[in-house]
């Protein structure tokens, strides 16, 4: 490596580390030094790009320890979530890139496939590391022959993930088909927000109490993993364990060796631990270490949420550098909103899984403790959960992320909509969210909740109507209805002191035109607005809508427009097969086509696009006003120099 900069970190021995196989040859003091440097490394590069902090902090001893033992990428390594990864990746040769962590062209925040042979499984969403972990093992055991050829399986999960329930699905799958198989349970008390349920307190009392601090160093090993002359001593210390702290029962239910809990920042612990798993092991292994989300950086200790998300920061202060804003965020304004109505209607609670901060439900908590339920991550409980607060007569509010509510999708079905339960579903982080890529997009929403019967599907276009939509939410008794808005701050709009209950399936004219109308869903209405200002400039005054829902549709607004004007352009930040897959049904029913109308739909592309900011993501999409005014005028065939602007 050349000198460093000087505002980073010295790494002598992190610089001599291009694959993992370098660490074969460290001594164990060595690499306590070298998990100082990669610490160091990993701090320095957040600072300039931003990230996921705190729990990639959480695991650096546990990272060295991994690729120190175990023969990667040969041994499928596999991190739950993968937001702790960006240690694993700057010893996994991707040092030379990682400040372009999170950016246009750069590194993903996530573990992903196509980067690298030793990301062997793709994540981002949480519990899905022991399944995928299953399955190479199998794969190993019968035979199949990949490049490299596959060794052990090892799954990273920490304790928040671990509480989902396709973990155990995965664990009680394991334990039957004894396979061998590692799962290192990294329990450091939080995932996103503090934990909850019965499985965190029953992690807790696992090492709460003097036992765990007198009795680790005997009962850290499976008794039969052991070499003999020991484990005489570790089995009468692991069943003082288990008559005072309920032990390793729990996962040896489920037909795992159970290990631990041990100290995941001490590598005099991790590396013979480790070391003994893999020389000795024949079935299943649950290996349980204790961390510290944010460990060696002051401030993300201190941090409520432990550094898990940063923008870019002083490293000597973790001041974070962000741009001041005018206009509120729509997570802020939702809410407020939900607050406001709930200060008069003591039926609405509000459900969460494990986004209390990210959904804005945290405030709503402060204000209603008994009223917000934050279920942990299990998106599928929270929706089911909110079925059966809505059929005995609550108002329940479910937020979740728009990337999230897929892992639902099923319960939204059968346990919402056949029954037509009245469960407001407030969809943050619609549309493209920049940093997070391909992983988190809000994309297909729209259209998985407009196909189901009975459904109200809106859309705000700015921050006001985001208040009103709130307190159409609220009165809305008789079936699920739904609002989207997108990550960020609003546009600026005057705000509306309460929110006025919309009339169901009813737009707005924004803006009277001729010959072009602009249907927009969402908040692309203000690039829409920018197009139209453009295109009047050219002579070309488009009439503007804001359809506000994609189920019901505005029947009759839509065939107003349709009958008035040559061309009709719906504008959505959805995937194909949403609110313009609606509108083209209505058409094609009513025999719009058969007239002449030149109808076009500008929706996400069938594409999964990468990290970017949000403005390049929505330039890639073809979906910012140069591109919706350059649609406009190759619709009505006016091809030109000016119309071909990206």
């Amino acid at each position: 490596m050349p000198d460093q900069p000087a505002n980073r970190p010295a790494t002598p021995l992190l610089d001599r580390i291009h694959t993992p196989s370098d660490l074969k040859v460290l001594s164990d003091a060595e690499l306590r030094r070298l998990a100082g440097e990669l610490r160091a490394e990993t701090i320095s590069a957040v600072s300039e790009t931003g990230g996921h902090l705190g729990a990639g902090l959480g695991v650096v001893e546990l990272t060295v320890a991994l690729h120190a033992v175990f023969d990667t990428p040969r041994d499928r390594l596999i991190w739950d979530v993968s937001h702790q990864c960006y240690p694993h990746k700057i010893l996994t040769g991707r040092r030379d890139r990682i400040r372009t962590l999170r950016q246009k062209g750069g590194l993903s925040g996530f573990t992903k496939r196509s980067e690298s042979p030793y990301d062997p499984f793709g994540a981002a969403h949480s519990s899905t590391s022991i399944s995928a972990a299953l399955g190479f093992a199998v794969a190993r055991d019968l035979g199949a022959a990949p490049d490299p050829a596959l060794g052990d399986a090892i799954a990273v999960i920490g304790d928040g993930a671990m509480s989902a329930g396709m973990a155990f699905e995965a664990m009680n799958n394991a334990g039957h088909l004894d396979k061998r198989l590692f799962v290192v349970l990294n329990d450091n008390e939080m995932s996103i927000a503090p934990p909850v349920g019965a499985l965190s307190a029953h992690l807790s009392r696992l090492y709460s109490g003097a036992p765990f601090q007198e009795l680790k160093a005997a009962a850290k090993g499976a008794v039969s993993l052991l070499p003999e002359p020991f484990q005489e001593g570790a089995r009468r210390a692991k069943e003082v364990l288990k008559g005072i702290a309920v032990g390793g029962t729990l996962f040896e239910s489920l037909g795992f060796s159970y290990i631990g809990p041990i100290d995941g920042h001490d590598l005099d612990q991790l590396l013979p631990v480790l070391r003994t798993v893999k020389a000795r092991a024949t079935g299943p292994v649950l290996i349980h270490v204790i961390t510290r989300k944010g460990k060696g950086y002051a401030p993300a200790e201190a941090a409520r949420d432990k550094g898990h998300a940063t923008g870019k920061f002083d490293v000597l202060t973790g001041a974070q550098k962000k741009a001041q804003s005018n206009a509120p965020s729509y997570t802020r304004v939702f809410s407020d909103a939900l607050i406001a109505q709930a200060e008069t209607d003591p039926r609405i609670v509000a459900i969460t899984a494990a986004m209390p901060d990210g959904t804005g439900l945290d405030r709503f908590h402060d204000r209603f403790p008994t009223r917000c339920f934050d279920v942990g991550i299990a998106e599928q409980h929270a929706v089911t959960f909110s079925a059966g607060l809505a059929a005995a007569g609550m108002r329940p509010f479910c937020a979740l992320y728009s990337t999230f509510l897929q892992r639902g999708y099923d319960q939204v079905v059968h346990d919402v909509a056949i029954q037509r339960l009245p469960v407001r579903f407030a969809i943050d982080r619609a549309g493209l969210v920049g940093a997070d890529g391909a992983t988190h997009a809000g994309a297909y929403d729209i259209a998985f909740l407009s196909n189901l019967p009975g459904f109200v599907v809106m859309a705000a276009a700015d921050e006001s109507e985001l208040v009103h939509m709130v307190a159409t939410a609220v009165q809305h008794d008789s079936g699920p209805i739904a609002f989207r808005y997108p990550r960020g701050e609003g546009v600026g709009v005057d705000m509306p002191e309460v929110g006025v209950p919309l009339e169901i399936g009813k737009g707005r004219i924004v803006r009277a035109g001729g010959r072009v109308a602009l249907l927009s869903f969402g908040t692309r209405l203000a690039e829409v607005e920018k197009a139209a200002e453009s295109l009047s400039n050219k002579g070309i005054s488009p009439t503007i809508a804001d359809a506000r829902f994609a189920k019901p549709l505005d029947r009759a607004l839509i065939l107003q427009l349709a009958a008035e004007h040559e061309v009709l352009i719906t504008i959505e930040e959805g995937a194909i097969g949403g609110f313009g897959s609606q509108v083209a049904q209505l058409l094609a029913e009513e025999g719009i086509f058969d007239n002449g109308l030149k109808f076009r739909s500008m929706v996400l592309p069938d594409i999964f696009i990468d990290q970017a900011t949000p403005e390049d993501m929505y330039a890639t999409a073809g979906l910012n006003a140069a591109q919706i005014e350059t649609k406009v005028l190759d619709t009505l065939g006016i091809v030109g120099i000016a119309s071909r602007r990206a």
